[in-house]
């Protein structure tokens, strides 16, 4: 029931079959597929279908049909046929969406495989890096969940019932239940009735009534989600398009969705009007109010959307007048479907979405809102208010911690069914990664004690800092949800950092090696030990320069060419095999080839010496 509520963009490709028979009823089925009619769409393709009729359109067509009326299991097998009957028609939104219906089915190693060729084919897509950044997004659901104790709501039906809005002392919510009317209005989404709101008194224990809402309200076509101001003379709900009780259709032939304002007058409800942003060509739908009710919040698919729909807010202006709808952003919106919005009283905004990493269709989400900045993560509320299926609408009275959440999971009366729940634990918004190590000198290895170890953000400015304690040790705590530097500096020391990407809450272990920013050396020094150098080694019986020792000498070259007064001596050994005067002779040569290599790098020649020691000065201590 809820898929017919949503915003889609849809793109649509020719195809043909064989006779003009099947023609006729593909060209049907896509006329229903147009105007989001996919029930009806889904009966006709699978007919063809059934016939031996099969191309990828086809199939692209057939597995959104399932995809947008919730049926993820015929879904994600029509997905799979279109991957391995066509796969070079398998773009990257179709991954996606079979990805989901496997997340839906509990397949989650699955749903990685394909979320992995999805984030291949769009890397810049906001799924994709939330994909690549939370790759153990069950883990983190994990730690949300456990945290609601769900209870009934009996004034379910057997039909849709969603969309719960605090009223009074109240509840007003959405359904198509059978009201008894003889002439029923269906909408061919998914052949169900359409939606009308109802009200009832929750604390009421006698009466066990649910009552249509006023009738200035309700029409013949959709009435759904809706917010009150806390006077409750004010009403923002979502309708259909229509003029004088005639729909209206956009170029596409498509009834969108816009946004309405009711005032109560003497107990009648009237003053109906749109809001200003509302349009033909797309939907607003979906209102929520802020605490202070200044800002309205809603869902559209206006121009600007990131995805199929995204969360927008509006200014409330004193005057009654509204300020110019902003895109609330991609740490909220990604390319997929967010929607359902609710802000409670502890400006925590909480919404649905299956852009999210989730455990399958929509997810409720939630993230912390200060001065109008988002300053926590987007969470994943987690089991049991999320399911493998779909889960939205949902609100909570931060006085007493209950609230109630609609979802089509299994067990209900209805098709979408609304639970109640008591909050027992809160959503913990600030990640904080504890981060530790040690600081070293690189050279020698020896811990510097007083070395300090800062936290700065991607503006350039500190956050925090610690000393490290006589073992060269520190410990302190990043914002792991957001991206920072950790920087080790000390006097007489080249700084060094590490970059911390946006991550999980789990321990991190960074040791850092300075180098010293001045290296002083005297006669007869090593300038190998100084410069941190490795061995030089030569094949068995030569003494040609070997590419890694390439590596070592031109780092020596570095040095000569930084300091113009430094002069070298290059000696060389060889072990106790052979004769003596071979061993003599061969390791001069070594000699000889090292200072001829550096000479014919610009090194010069008076600044070296050679000398080869053969065995007589052995390094392996092996006589």
């Amino acid at each position: 029931m809820i898929k017919r509520l949503f915003l889609l963009t849809i793109l649509f490709s020719g195809f043909g079959l064989v006779t003009n028979a099947q023609e006729r009823l593909v060209n049907k089925a896509n006329e229903k597929y147009g105007d989001y009619s996919f029930s009806p769409a889904i009966d006709i393709y699978k007919r063809v279908v059934d016939k031996g009729y099969i191309s990828a359109d086809l199939l692209m067509k057939l597995g959104n049909s399932y995809y947008f009326n919730a049926d993820y299991t015929e879904a994600s097998e029509t997905y799979q046929q279109l991957l391995e009957e066509y796969p070079e028609a398998m773009g990257a939104d179709y991954f996606f969406r079979y990805a989901q219906t496997l997340r839906s089915l509990g397949e989650y190693d699955k749903s990685k495989e394909i979320m992995s060729k999805f984030s291949e084919i769009k890397s810049t897509d906001i799924r994709a890096t939330l994909y690549k950044t939370e790759r153990d997004y069950l883990e983190e659901i994990a730690k949300n969940s456990g945290r609601y104790q769900i209870g009934e709501f009996k004034f379910n039906s057997k039909y849709s019932d969603f969309a719960p809005s605090y009223y009074k002392k109240g509840l007003l919510f959405a359904s198509d239940r059978d009201t008894g009317n003889l002439a029923r209005n269906r909408h061919t989404w998914n052949s169900k009735d359409f939606l009308d709101l109802y009200k009832v008194n929750v604390d009421s224990i006698s009466e066990n009534k649910v009552l249509k809402f006023d009738k200035g309200i309700n029409t013949r076509l959709h009435e759904s989600t809706s917010a009150f101001t806390k006077d409750g003379s004010t009403l923002y709900f979502t309708r259909n398009n229509s003029f004088e009780g005639k729909t209206v259709k956009d170029k596409g032939g498509v009834v969108r969705l816009k946004l309405f304002k009711a005032t109560q007058i003497d107990g009648v409800w009237t003053q109906v009007e749109e809001l200003p942003f509302n349009s033909d060509s797309y939907s607003v739908a979906h209102p929520t109010l802020s605490p202070d009710e200044k800002v309205l919040y809603f869902t559209s698919d206006m121009p600007g959307t990131y995805g199929e729909s995204d969360i927008f807010k509006a200014a409330i202006n004193d005057d009654g007048t509204y300020g110019t709808p902003v895109n609330l952003g991609n740490i909220i919106n990604t390319e997929a479907r967010e929607s359902f919005p609710f802000l409670s009283a502890d400006n925590i905004l909480y919404f649905s979405s299956d852009g999210h990493p989730g455990l399958g269709g929509l997810d409720v989400f939630a993230t912390k809102i200060s001065k109008n900045q988002f300053i926590g993560n987007v969470l994943n509320v987690g089991e049991p208010i999320n399911s493998s299926l779909d889960d939205f609408t949902f609100i909570i009275d931060e006085g007493t911690k209950s609230g109630y959440f609609a979802s089509n999971r299994k067990g209900g009366m209805g098709s979408d069914d609304i639970y109640s729940f008591v909050e027992t634990k809160p959503l913990e918004f600030n990640c904080l990664k504890p981060v530790s190590g040690t600081v070293r000198d690189k050279i020698s290895n020896e811990v510097l004690t007083g070395a300090t170890v800062k936290v700065i953000n991607e503006n350039n400015e500190e956050l925090t800092s610690v000393i490290t304690d006589s073992k060269g040790t520190y410990k302190l705590m990043v914002d792991c949800s957001k991206g920072n530097f950790v920087r080790a500096s000390i006097n007489g020391y080249v700084p060094s950092e590490e970059y911390l990407n946006i991550s999980d809450s789990k321990p991190m272990i960074i040791d850092f090696y300075l180098e010293r920013d001045l290296v002083t050396a005297g006669f007869g020094d090593d300038l190998a030990k100084l410069l941190q150098l490795s061995t030089i080694y030569f094949d068995f019986d030569r003494y040609n320069i070997r590419p890694d020792a390439e590596i070592e000498i031109h780092k020596v070259i570095a040095a000569m060419e930084k300091y113009s007064s430094l002069k070298l001596k290059v000696t060389s050994h060889t072990d106790s095999q052979g004769k003596d005067s071979y061993n003599l002779w061969l390791s001069q040569k070594r000699a000889e080839a090292t200072t001829a290599y550096m000479v014919s790098n610009g090194i010069s020649r008076d600044r070296l010496e050679e000398e080869g020691y053969g065995e007589t000065r052995l390094v392996n201590r092996c006589s």
